[in-house]
């Protein structure tokens, strides 16, 4: 061991103390902060990372997605001052196309010095309630460009040798709606960051430089030989799945995420290649999203419990073409980069089902469910309330999914605002928020609960703007699990159903008139297993809280209810009943003709076949076997394809890992969700 190598109880102390370091940097954004997206609903995280960009220290409570993009940001704000910063420098960004996330998301970078010598970064990466564009709030489900979403922060530096460049910080703020709160929450960043500095200074004083440099070398060595040690648990092969969104926001139409893993000893290669184009609407993201969504995913399904840094990243290699949604390049909107990273870890998830089925859980909501509502008086904008209501997670080998709650993915957000915060803020009242009974996908380990809440407007006038996605396509199951229900979101207009959007999920500045009511129906989370497996009285316990209804029992369970007992022999012959008239196609090797364009999977059936199954052309259909995921198609006739089989395409069987005559399940996804 060198001088200024510490040993392992030293090492502990020092990796400790960089991360209660980053602990007290929230402490102060929560409590300084002017707006209540960073002070009720935590959209916000801290960083430490070294003189090189790499990524140190977090807390448990940051969100992966705010932090994950950091390092490349943090690169690019290096390259682009050429590595010209002084003490007392303050930079501030929010570029998508610079490793950010979407306009909303502004990063303050705060270079750290010792003897002149650039030593560390604090960043804080903050969503700001408004960053100027078409509507309030700046998210919306319908621009076509990133100049609708806001003004777009280059590197600039806020703070010059301790001097507030006064000219572009007035520039920036006389561009936003609420430029109070927006300033407020800008110096509410820069006091974590002097926070994080004389705690620094403390730690160096303590070790001193040398030990500090080394220390940081060695916490990065250590988790990466401990993600690698982890790595090779999965079996050595090639895995492959696609998933789909709902639209783009701008134009109708699925669009494709593909993923192809590579997994050889410690080492994991992802490939997103043959993932859509990037689109004119808001689903796009950048580079730096769509590895941060690998990289959480995987260390979320094989080190939960390890410390998160760079050194966990460095087994892993991520391929994403340039021009895509993975990928996206300007002029694309990125206000929904959020739905892309969570598309991507979900199928990653789908991928890795049959090799790691231990690890994995049904989907669960698989968006942010962006929810903006302005309210509006004479004299414009009175408030902006914004939240992003939770759903049910997925169920998993250990147990049922959680209702309503944030998954693994989000850091420490709050599921939703408080009625009391809503009320005393916002010209809104909370006419109610419960749980939603049926929402969860069946399983023998059902999937949780989503939620539903509405809130009606007490001011004159409002907008609503929403970017959510599984509004079409809902979560799936695993290992044989069922889907939860879908995301919705529609207004109730004196009594009247009133669909704010012709593209479900996806609404912008929907003018709101006094009296209506949101209604948000949030996301039950996809099953784990064969529902036919679940354990009765469980299935009699969901029953008596009301997570269930004895119908969804019956029919989905084979679960007969009698007298409030569950009713032994009648049950017994049901679920056997259900087993027996549970129908099978035999996979068969097949190309449609012509080719489709569609970025959906196609499922071929013959005419009768598809009558009986009670589908018809260009409805949408999940297929699988009760191990890993299933995949989703569209249906198409082909009266070639002998009866009793399913015609797949070539990635399809490869995702399912099968060979012709393999008996598949097939499930019809309700039409209401395929229009």
């Amino acid at each position: 061991m060198s001088r200024n190598e510490m040993d392992p109880v030293t090492l502990e102390v020092f990796h400790e103390a960089l991360v209660s370091t980053v602990a007290e940097m929230r402490v102060t954004v929560m409590r300084t902060a002017f707006s209540s997206i960073l002070y009720e609903g935590a959209d916000f995280s801290c960083v430490v990372l070294d003189g090189r960009g790499r990524f140190v220290a977090q807390s448990q409570d940051d969100a992966p997605v705010h932090v994950l993009p950091l390092p490349m940001q943090v690169q690019s704000a290096i390259r682009h001052f050429r590595g010209s910063f002084a003490p007392g420098d303050v930079v501030i960004t929010n570029d998508p196309y610079m490793s950010g996330t979407h306009l909303n998301d502004v990063a303050v970078i705060c270079p750290f010095f010792v003897n002149g010598e650039l030593l560390l970064f604090f960043c804080v990466r903050a969503h700001w309630g408004d960053i100027g564009g078409m509507t309030p709030g700046s998210i919306s489900g319908r621009t076509t460009e990133i100049f609708q979403e806001g003004i777009r922060i280059p590197p600039i530096k806020a703070y010059e040798g301790g001097r507030p460049n006064q000219g572009a910080l007035d520039l920036l703020f006389a561009n936003l709606r609420q430029p109070r709160d927006r300033s407020g929450d800008f110096h509410a960043a820069l006091a974590a960051c002097r926070t994080a500095e004389e705690r620094l200074r403390a730690i160096v004083s303590r070790f001193g430089v040398a030990a500090v440099q080394n220390g940081i070398e060695q916490i990065l060595a250590r988790t990466e030989a401990r993600m690698r040690a982890m790595i090779q648990k999965l079996p050595d092969g090639e895995y492959c799945f696609e998933d789909y969104l709902d639209s783009d926001g701008n134009m109708p139409g699925h669009l494709r995420i593909r993923v192809n893993v590579t997994v050889r000893g410690s080492d994991v290669e992802v490939d997103l290649t043959g993932s859509s184009l990037q689109r004119a609407g808001p689903v796009n993201a950048s580079l730096a999203v769509a590895s941060a969504a690998v990289f959480v995913t995987l260390k979320a399904l094989l080190d939960p419990v390890g410390h998160i840094n760079d050194g966990a990243f460095r087994p892993i290699r991520i391929i994403a073409p340039e021009g895509t949604v993975v990928n996206a390049t300007y002029p694309s909107p990125m206000g929904g980069f959020v739905e892309i990273q969570r598309r991507v870890s979900w199928t990653l998830v789908g991928a890795l089902a049959k090799a790691a089925p231990a690890f994995v859980a049904g989907d669960n909501k698989g968006c942010a469910n962006h929810l903006y509502i302005a309210s509006l008086g004479n004299h414009g904008v009175r408030s902006i309330f914004y939240e992003y209501p939770a759903g049910g997670t997925g169920g998993f080998l250990e147990a049922d999914g959680s209702n309503a709650v944030r998954e693994w993915g989000s850091g420490d957000f709050n599921s939703i605002h408080s009625a009391e915060f809503v009320e005393h803020e916002h010209p809104l009242l909370v006419e109610r928020c419960e749980l939603r009974p049926d929402s969860s996908g069946a399983g023998r380990k059902r999937g949780g609960l989503g939620m539903r809440r509405e809130i009606r407007l007490e001011s004159e006038r409002g907008l609503l703007s929403v970017l959510s996605e599984r509004n079409l396509l809902p979560p799936y199951g695993v290992l044989g699990g069922e889907a939860g229900a879908p995301n919705r979101f529609y207004v109730v207009r004196r009594g009247q159903v009133v669909e704010p959007s012709p593209l479900p999920g996806k609404v912008s500045g929907f003018p709101l008139q006094e009296g209506d009511h949101v209604v948000i129906l949030t996301a039950g989370g996809g099953g784990y297993g064969d529902p036919l497996e679940r354990d009765p009285d469980l299935i009699l316990a969901d029953v008596a809280e009301g997570y269930i209804s004895e119908t969804q029992a019956r029919e989905r369970y084979g679960i007969v209810i009698e007298a409030g007992a569950v009713a032994a022999r009648p049950t017994t012959a049901l679920r056997a009943e259900m087993r027996r008239q549970r129908r099978s196609l035999r996979a068969r090797p097949w190309s449609p003709l012509p080719p489709s364009a569609d970025p959906v999977q196609l499922l071929g059936f013959h005419p009768r076949t598809a009558e009986v199954l009670g589908l018809g052309l260009g409805d949408l259909a999940e297929v699988g076997t009760h191990e890993g995921a299933p995949i989703r198609g569209r249906v198409y006739l082909d009266p070639s394809i002998p009866e009793g089989n399913l015609g797949l395409e070539e990635f399809s069987l490869r995702i399912l890992e099968v060979e012709a005559g393999t008996l598949l399940w097939v499930r019809v996804l309700p039409r209401a969700l395929a229009t």
